[in-house]
């Protein structure tokens, strides 16, 4: 068995042989990596072969996309691939294609191969290492295809990456603690939903009780005491031998958006479940209580309030909330009741600030700059505060055909010159973002000049004040467009969300976990609510984000990481762990 021990004593023509076979045909990445030895573990190995890469020329980069086979082509029929090739397609039953399959693998190589240049490349073995199945490789390949060339270029080297990290796993034996685990049990709760065509996991429904049952089990199956309080958070607690210690939270939520991804907030739930499984079979305690929360609620979906699960375990959940009504007219209260739980029992949730260490939440970005970068985790800086308005728009229905273009109120019109207004306004300024998420015509006619417009504003930034000065010259940019056009205005105020830093002392205790793992300590703006912007307003908070694969898509079926990020995400958290400072907090 080769050892990481054995890739850093050997001379470089021993170092370039054994890795012969990770990079396809591409001994000169072995080549390039070998001066930067001594890699400290294999996560370090793996980053400093793909530096090489990244620092290569394209020309290089191409002919390393170029060395790669096509998906069941002619090599393959011809038993013409790699020995590593073969199996991988093997895995994923590319040899057993029916003639149909073959025929479509067939033209979306030609068609793939005559838009980019290279084949495509995807490793088939999957986020698991088990393989994909030949449907959701040909779903994946004809998605591709829709790809810009330099976007497409990007992903077939991330591609090459995840093979050559199942190449290296499987050479060195590299035995996994954790990440495995975590994506089998999304997948089992991704199997659990409100609907039968995809996830969604809204507050209190069945599938939402279900889904709390299951975490309870496997809480309990790990070691910890458990139970599901009021407002439906699931708590596990791992106690420290000393029954007056202060007590660290962990986790993140379990409901879903309507369509949603398996990791979004169940993996900052699941995860810590594996470590205190893992700290129990060793009879390891920590110099402090460690609770486990899989929070009731964070998206909204069902009674549009976010933060349930989070906001009672601050104290701060308003109870006029339990009689907003879901889309049936069920009132949040009726929903508890019907599920079991007792809402006048919510307020005696909060927790007690004075006895609290902190709260670190794990959760996959939700976005592309970890993606971008080859780093599988990074280190939150803080969580931006957001301003969410809806805005009508009123002007004059008229006909399309007679009226002139010099004497129209056209509320669309106005409504896209807003749209470049938010876009024009929040460009090139750091961590300010601005969105129209919703644009509407209603009752909208071919033939008719919108007489009404709705949209929607999202403004988002690190920092409040740059947020806040961005709002008032957009709504004041609104009422100009509208008083030149004689459109007249509404607004509503629907989120108005402070920023939350994460707290250095966290941070930094985070990114030496990172270091002490292998890797470089990256740090990051989260653009997305989390719960921690909630825990925020009792303790101090860190978050440590996830890399999230398919171009950094969330809140979609589509959303992916690997089982091999989430056991760094693991061993990151553990390191975190065992070395916090109990004394400084």
């Amino acid at each position: 068995m080769t050892t990481l021990q054995d890739l850093n004593s050997c001379d470089r023509a021993a170092f370039v042989a054994t890795l012969r076979g990770i990079y396809e045909h591409s001994p000169w990445i072995a080549e390039g990596a070998a001066v930067l030895r001594p890699f400290d573990s294999p996560v370090a190995l793996k980053q400093g072969l793909q530096a090489v890469v990244t620092l290569a020329s394209k020309d290089q980069q191409l002919a390393l996309l170029r060395a790669h086979p096509e998906l069941a082509g002619k090599a393959a029929i011809a038993g013409e691939l790699t020995a590593e090739s073969t199996g991988e397609q093997a895995a994923s039953g590319l040899n057993r294609c029916s003639a149909e399959e073959y025929a479509t693998l067939h033209e979306l190589n030609a068609a793939y191969k005559d838009k980019f240049g290279f084949p495509f490349i995807l490793a088939v073995k999957g986020p698991l290492g088990a393989g994909l199945t030949r449907s959701a490789i040909i779903e994946t390949f004809a998605r591709r295809l829709k790809n810009q060339p330099a976007d497409e270029l990007a992903e077939c080297l991330r591609q090459v990456h995840r093979i050559a990290e199942i190449r290296l796993n499987e050479l060195l034996k590299v035995q996994h603690m954790f990440g495995p685990q975590v994506m089998e049990w999304a997948e089992q709760l991704g199997a659990i939903s409100d609907s039968v065509d995809h996830l969604t996991c809204a507050y209190m429904t069945p599938a939402h009780q279900r889904t709390a049952a299951q975490l309870r089990d496997w809480m309990i199956e790990s070691g910890m005491d458990v139970h599901i309080d009021a407002v439906g958070n699931v708590v596990g607690r791992y106690a420290a031998a000393q029954p007056d210690a202060k007590t660290l939270i962990t986790g993140s939520h379990y409901d879903t958006v309507r369509n949603g991804g398996k990791y979004d907030g169940r993996l900052g739930i699941l995860l810590p479940i594996t470590l205190v499984a893992h700290l129990k079979e060793r009879g390891e305690r920590l110099p402090f209580h460690l609770e486990v929360i899989g929070f009731a609620e964070e998206e909204g979906v069902r009674f549009r309030s976010t933060f349930l699960g989070s906001s009672a375990i601050t104290g701060r959940f308003n109870p006029i909330l339990l009689e907003q009504q879901d889309a049936e007219g069920v009132t949040m209260r009726e929903a508890l009741v019907s599920a079991g739980h007792d809402p006048a029992a919510i307020a005696g949730i909060a927790r007690d600030p004075a006895m609290l260490l902190g709260f670190v939440e794990v959760h996959i970005e939700q976005g592309p700059v970890l993606l971008e970068r080859g780093l599988p985790v990074g280190v939150v800086t803080a969580i931006a505060g957001s301003s969410r308005y809806l805005v009508e728009l009123g002007g004059v229905a008229s006909h399309a055909g007679t009226t002139p273009m010099g004497m129209r109120r056209d509320a669309a019109a106005a409504a896209a010159e807003i749209v470049l207004l938010v876009e024009a306004r929040c460009s090139g300024r750091g961590s300010l973002v601005g969105t129209v998420g919703q644009l509407e015509v209603p009752s909208g006619s071919v033939n008719v000049i919108p007489g009404q417009c709705r949209l929607s504003l999202d403004i988002r930034a690190a920092d409040d004040a740059v947020r806040l000065e961005a709002v008032d010259d957009i709504l004041a940019g609104i009422s100009a467009i509208c008083a030149r056009r004689g459109i007249d205005e509404k607004l509503w105020k629907l989120v108005e969300a402070d920023a939350a830093p994460c707290a250095p002392r966290l941070m930094d205790r985070l990114g030496k976990a990172i270091e002490d793992s292998g890797l470089p300590r990256y740090d990051l703006l989260s653009g997305a609510g989390h719960d921690a912007m909630e825990m925020a307003s009792i303790t101090e908070v860190a978050m440590l984000f996830t890399r999230c694969g398919n171009g950094g898509i969330s809140h979609n079926p589509l959303e992916t990481m690997t089982a091999d990020d989430a056991e760094i995400a693991g061993q990151v958290l553990l390191i975190f762990l065992r070395g916090l400072d109990v004394a400084a907090a």
